[in-house]
């Protein structure tokens, strides 16, 4: 189920992927308290998604999830991540998202090796930081990656725009470094804010 994309390499590996996650209605607040917990609250709010998004008229009252709320549904293994992608978290600012991974990328580009001397970067294991405004209204999502470090250091971005087209275009069309998907569940509208994004049905 699509609802939003939490960007990154995760909204985009983008280097273009999403990795996208729904929410559902916020029962009271914050979720607290250990990784399988928050797990759960996560998991009741995609539930609670799902359902409100059948109904004729869903409920419109505001959604939340939490950073520690998604990291922990990531973590639990509830998410499958791309193969390479062998760990994600994220973090959020107004309008921002952060994702920060550990990737494989022998794995991640297997028999799709390129000769282009600049993309010879994208090998062995690394960390990989994601930086992107996102945004939804009327029923589309935005994601823009602004920056993507590996192991600290900026990829230039005609460089990223490289990988993308070699090695991810062919597999999730439509992805790229300036994204724009159609949400599911009837959500209408998503804003990023401190450490949360709130979403709202229609």
């Amino acid at each position: 189920m699509k609802s939003f994309s939490l960007a990154l390499i995760v909204v985009s590996l983008s280097l273009g992927l999403e990795v996208q996650m729904a929410a559902g209605f916020n029962l009271g607040g914050p979720a607290a308290g250990s990784t399988q917990a928050l797990a759960d609250s996560m998991q009741r709010k995609l539930d609670f998604m799902a359902a409100n998004g059948r109904k004729a008229h869903p409920d419109s009252r505001p959604t939340i999830i939490t950073e520690d709320e998604a990291n922990a549904y990531v973590a639990a293994g509830r998410v499958q991540l791309p193969v390479g992608v062998k760990s994600v978290k994220f973090s959020a600012a107004p309008g921002v998202i952060t994702g920060n991974s550990r990737v494989d990328f022998d794995q991640l580009t297997a028999s799709q090796r390129s000769p282009n001397p600049m993309l010879e970067m994208f090998s062995g294991v690394h960390d990989v930081q994601v930086v992107a405004h996102a945004s939804a209204a009327g029923g589309q999502g935005h994601v823009v990656v602004d920056t993507v470090a590996l192991d600290g250091t900026e990829i230039p971005r005609f460089v990223l725009q490289l990988f993308v087209r070699h090695y991810l275009e062919s597999k999730y069309p439509g992805v790229g470094l300036d994204s724009t998907f159609r949400l599911a569940s009837r959500v209408d509208s998503a804003v990023v804010g401190s450490h949360n994004v709130t979403l709202v049905q229609r």
